[in-house]
């Protein structure tokens, strides 16, 4: 994994169609809302100077509510791709 200018961390070889939004899991029932949750996301692991974070679509019943919303990457997550980046640096 490289860090590119944009400060994504993005495989060696990945072009953009490669990186196409995914769904990640499978549709949440938010009973507090009464709404089906689903959600989409690119995977690219970004650093604004603070945190690690992934951009998500956030989709309630099939509509788009939240834009490029920043979900924090996990600690271990956060250690495992600093262990990766470390190796490749060797």
């Amino acid at each position: 994994m490289v860090v590119s200018p944009n400060r994504d961390l993005v495989k060696p070889g990945v072009t953009e169609d490669a990186r196409m939004l995914t769904h990640t899991g499978s549709t949440i029932l938010r009973n507090e809302l009464g709404v089906e949750e689903t959600v989409e996301s690119d995977n690219i692991v970004r650093w604004d100077g603070n945190r690690l974070y992934v951009e998500q679509d956030v989709f309630h019943n099939g509509q788009l509510v939240h834009r490029k919303y920043r979900r924090t990457v996990t600690e271990p997550v956060a250690r495992v791709l600093w262990d990766i980046i470390n190796r490749a640096k060797q």
